[in-house]
């Protein structure tokens, strides 16, 4: 079984209501999508969402990255169907990962997403081919997963009205996008409607320096947060150091945590409580779950997180990958249709009440993609025969 060609899909969707935090403002989604085939006809999809702010990608890097360097080598060496398909988990994991060409990247750039999109499709695709699902590679160790939701930047009554909808939905976990505006406000406000049970985190994507980060932190600590998530911007991991060792409420990295390298040099500095772990941002399923291992290892906290406007492929895998991780703090993701106008694929990914979703036990990721939508949606289409 050869791959003999690749669709790849920048696709667009609205949302329903604007999302906005203090990077970035948006109205749609911004995913590339891929789709592998193989010459006995199976294919297989995966989704990466790039973030110049976050990885350095953008949607016309990730489409070149992935035709220059990611598909090339799966045409040229691989025939799948000599693959076994029977080798343990961690072994095929990284069997799929080692099929795909070593990143470089510089302080600017790292190929993550890009990445993801391709070892996601190529997962799906051989999953399919031997009737498995993605969960005999990652077994689930609970038979649910429950979500945490986001509020976005903006203003209290926002962050009011979606706290009286969280609360409604009885959901047990909550993080509010902080860095514009009235701060404390917001989170008072938040933490008024959904009382003291409510697990509250909050999220600067690299909003402050040292001094604002710790003075946030020292006027929030009395509302009960469980973390507070980049507080300053990725580069010097030294200065999220000094937060983390004069903050009372425990950090967790993000922006800072986008390689291998990253994650060691946080751990060597001693720079954050928790990992923000994020399939897209982290290069796929198997670098995130070794992410999570080297949290482990060093005795620290780990979040799975997602990229704001994933469509159902992302919140299938993340579902998958969620279900594996059962010490993960919170897990985000699983948005659906509550922010898209419409998702890709025939079954609803979207948690319910609660915060609660059940595993995916179908083929591959679990779920079947409509092309029809893909289509619509897509600002670009580029076909790749590698035949």
């Amino acid at each position: 079984m050869r791959i003999v060609s690749a669709h790849l899909y920048a696709v667009r969707i609205p949302f329903k209501t604007p999302f906005s935090h203090r990077l970035m403002s948006r109205s749609y989604s911004d995913s590339i999508i891929v789709k592998l085939t193989a010459d006995n006809g199976e294919s297989g999809f995966g989704e990466g969402a790039p973030r110049s702010y976050v990885t350095g990608e953008t949607v016309s890097s990730c489409i070149d990255h992935i035709q220059r360097v990611l598909l090339p080598p799966l045409a040229e060496k691989h025939d799948f169907s000599e693959w076994n398909l029977d080798l343990g988990p961690v072994a095929l994991l990284s069997k799929i990962n080692a099929a795909l060409p070593g990143m470089k990247h510089d302080s600017a750039t790292a190929f993550n997403a890009s990445r993801a999109a391709v070892e996601i499709a190529l997962i799906d695709m051989l999953l399919k081919q031997s009737g498995k699902s993605l969960g005999s590679l990652i077994p689930p160790v609970t038979d649910s997963v429950t979500y945490s939701a986001v509020i976005t930047a903006g203003s209290t009554d926002i962050a009011r009205r979606i706290a009286l909808k969280c609360r409604q939905y009885e959901i047990g976990a909550v993080k509010i996008k902080v860095g514009r505006g009235d701060d404390y406000g917001r989170i008072a406000a938040v933490r008024d409607v959904l009382g003291e049970s409510t697990s509250l985190r909050v999220d600067a994507n690299g909003a402050f320096d040292v001094k604002g980060a710790l003075a946030l932190i020292s006027s929030i600590q009395p509302l009960n947060i469980d973390s507070i998530e980049q507080p300053v911007p990725r580069g010097n991991v030294g200065t999220l150091a000094q937060v983390k060792i004069n903050s009372p409420i425990p950090v967790m990295a993000d922006e800072s945590l986008v390689t291998e390298e990253d994650a060691i040099e946080l751990v060597e500095k001693e720079a954050c409580d928790l990992f923000n772990l994020r399939i897209s941002k982290n290069g796929g399923i198997f670098r995130t779950v070794r992410l999570a291992e080297m949290a482990r290892n060093a005795g620290m906290g780990f979040q799975l997180g997602c990229q704001v406007g994933e469509t159902a492929i992302l919140s299938a895998a993340g579902r998958h990958v969620a279900a594996h991780l059962s010490d993960a703090k919170f897990i985000e993701g699983s948005y659906g249709t509550l922010l898209l106008e419409e998702d890709i694929a025939d079954e609803s990914l979207q948690f319910g009440h609660g915060g609660k979703a059940p595993l995916l036990g179908k083929c591959g990721l679990g779920i079947r993609i409509r092309e029809d939508l893909l289509e619509k949606y897509a600002a670009e289409i580029v076909k790749v025969e590698m035949s």
